[in-house]
This record gives structure tokens, sequence and C-alpha cells, in this order.
């Protein structure tokens, strides 16, 4: 069977994805159709592009949709895709915040799997509704936290889990943008007016649309869960109704402690994620702009440069690897890291055996729950004068 393949009663053939959004104007769709291709498993094949039915159909022509499966809603195309013999193998949602619990619970009620992009959604009990669904319906639900897709970040977390740190001590986590320093909001930028509106975005500003991304990474590549939290956010645009700043301490099960500073208001930062965790027997560091390179450090001994596909990475890495080394992969690949992913775990499914392991590692519910729950916790915390507060997920 060749790359990109599945028996789907004796055809081979990709996988169906539709989407949700990521029409005319929007960022975050284009990034999914691109990484959802790159590995040639998967193929765009019906969508409700906009919540604007002319935008709609405008998309899905641009996109080359066939017109019938170019949905003017999403419960349309919910009900539509269900009846069809050759219905879509999974939906990625890539609509603001406050679309993504109604779009999930139509496409899970349909008996339709459901890649999500973070934060899960806007509040815990949006959350909860939608992990008991999950939990009720045995579908997947992904969430693309798109960074535990990059071969280092893998690299790092094996790493730990194999005790080259020894017990974990420290985790800072930071995720600094300078995008919003002035009221971008005002002038109809639609990205910035729906991440600045709190009934679209949610409570959190920076923290959710970041501060997730940072939070959900310290958890993947230490396999430790944060348990509280004490926050202190700032809105330091005048008129902004969501938070631009965010400092915090964090506390981690087996003692760890860590800092989490998310911040889109610090001019001279473009995307600059970085995580750096430390235990008794040594340390790593990673940083998003430089993401081929893992900083190691062994108590007492010279610092090792470890490169994606070259120096010191291993298997984890090498999953994660589509080139050669030296040759920049980033955050494309990321993304597409988890729809091939995703891709294994459906046809380890539709062939009736186990999924491969190293498919396992994309985010699910119980991520994006414990993200709300974060989020959920820094806002208490922040009202309540930076006074630690419970993540309860």
């Amino acid at each position: 069977m060749t790359i990109g393949a599945v028996n789907d009663g004796g055809t081979a053939r990709r996988l169906r994805l539709g989407m949700v959004g990521g029409g005319e104007g929007a960022f975050i769709g284009a990034v999914h159709r691109i990484a959802a291709r790159l590995d040639d498993e998967w193929e765009l094949v019906a969508g409700a592009l906009s919540s604007e039915p002319e935008r709609a159909r405008r998309s899905g022509a641009m996109l080359r949709l066939d017109p019938a499966r170019s949905y003017s809603s999403f419960a349309e195309m919910a009900a539509a895709e269900a009846m069809r013999e050759d219905r879509i193998d999974a939906v990625a949602i890539v609509t603001p915040n406050h679309m993504h619990h109604p779009v999930a619970v139509a496409f899970l009620e349909a008996g339709i799997d459901v890649i999500s992009d973070k934060p899960l959604c806007r509040t815990m009990e949006e959350a909860r509704d939608l992990a008991a669904r999950v939990a009720a319906s045995g579908r997947l639900f992904a969430v693309t936290y798109n960074y535990t897709g990059y071969p280092m970040i893998r690299q790092a977390r094996e790493m730990i889990a194999a005790g080259e740190l020894g017990a974990i001590r420290s985790v800072q986590a930071e995720y600094a943008q300078d995008w919003l320093s002035t009221d971008l909001e005002s002038t109809g930028q639609k990205q910035a007016d729906w991440r600045t509106d709190p009934a679209r975005s949610g409570a959190g500003g920076a923290i959710g649309d970041i501060g997730t991304h940072a939070f959900n990474l310290a958890e993947f590549v230490t396999g430790l869960d944060c348990t509280e939290l004490a926050a202190e956010l700032s809105s330091f645009v005048a008129g902004r109704r969501v938070d631009d700043n965010a400092q915090m301490l964090l506390r981690y099960e087996g003692g760890a402690r860590g800092a989490l500073w998310a911040s889109q208001v610090s001019p001279g930062n473009e995307n600059g994620l970085t995580l750096r965790v430390y235990g008794e027997k040594g340390g790593l560091s990673w940083r998003q702009e430089h993401p081929n390179q893992l900083h190691f450090a062994r108590l007492g001994q010279k610092p090792e440069l470890l490169t994606r596909g070259g120096h010191g990475s291993g298997p984890a890495a090498a999953h994660a690897t589509r080139i050669p080394a030296g040759h920049p992969e980033g955050y494309l690949e990321g993304f597409a890291q988890l729809y091939r992913d995703i891709a294994g775990q459906l046809r380890a499914r539709h062939a009736g055996a186990a999924p491969d392991a190293a498919h396992m590692l994309v985010p699910g519910v119980r991520e994006g729950v414990r993200g709300i729950a974060f989020v959920t916790a820094a806002v208490a915390s922040s009202a309540a004068n930076a006074a630690w507060m419970p993540i309860q997920a």
C-alpha cells in the first residue's frame, strides 16, 4: 500500500477532511489545510468555511470544493456528511473560540471524529461537557497544540521520561509577542478583533491565545501536571477588555516549581516561545524560533547542542522529522506531525489494529480541558491579588 492510502472497501484513498471556519480573511484555516496535505494523508473535501453563507460559497469555490459539499452552516454540514457513504473521516474546527463547543457537539453527535484548534472552548462548563461527550461517543478528539509536534520537543519529552534529567525541579515557560502592543483591534483587524473580545475569545486574552501553548508544552515535555498557580494578569493597552500580559508562579506534582510569562505587548518579540526544564542531573532549553536545536547540559559537564536529524537526537525526533539535518523545519511541519499522527490512529482503527505508540502523542480532550482550567485559575488568581488557585480540570 502506498503512503497516504487507506484500505477502504478495497479502494486506496486519502483520508477525507472537512473544515468549519477558515474561509476568506482567516489565518489558521490555511495553516491546517497545508499541514493536512503535507504528508499526503488527507484531502479537503467538504467545508462550512464561514458563518456568512455567501462568503462560505466563495471560499469553497476558491478551494475547489464540490459545490454540493460547500455548506452554508456547520449544522447543515454535520447532518449531510453523516448521511453520505463517502462521509468525511474527521472535521477540523478552525473558528474563533466561541464556536468550538457548538461545532464539536454537532459533529460528535453525527458520529464524526473532531480535530479542534486550541483553546478547547471558552469556559469550564463547555470543556467538561465536551469531555463527557467525547467519552460517551468513543470518537477521536484532537486539540492542535501544534508545538507538541516539533521533533526536538518530542526529543526533550523522551529524554525526561528516560530519566536523563533526574527528578524535575524547575520549569520555566514563556511566550512573548509584540503584535498587540497598540490598539490594533480598533482598526478592524480581524485577528485582533475577535481575540480581544471576551464574548468570542473567552475570559483569557494572551493567556488563552498563547499562554495555553506554553502551559501545555511544559506539561507535555515534563509529563507533570501543574496543580496550582498564582497569577497577575494585566491589560496595558487602554480600553482592552482581556489581558495582554501575564506572569505567574506554578506548582507541579512531585514538588517541581515553575514560572510562566505570556505577553503580546513586548516589542521586539515576534513569536518567542521558550521552554527550559531543570532536574537534579541536568537541564534542557528550547526556543521555537530555533526549533531544530535542543540545548542539553548534564550537571558538571560541557553543554551539548542536540539537533533535529543530526547530533544526539533519537527515535522520538526521527518520527517527527521529514527532511535531512540542517534544513529548517518548523511551524507547518509541527502542525503536519499532528495530522500525520491522527491519520495513523484512524488508519489503525479502520484496520482493526492497535495504533503505533508513536502516533499517540497528539493532545486530546484531556489536554484541552486542562488548558481551560489553566485560564480559569489564572483569571481567578489575578482577581484575588495573585492568590494561589488550584487547577481543577
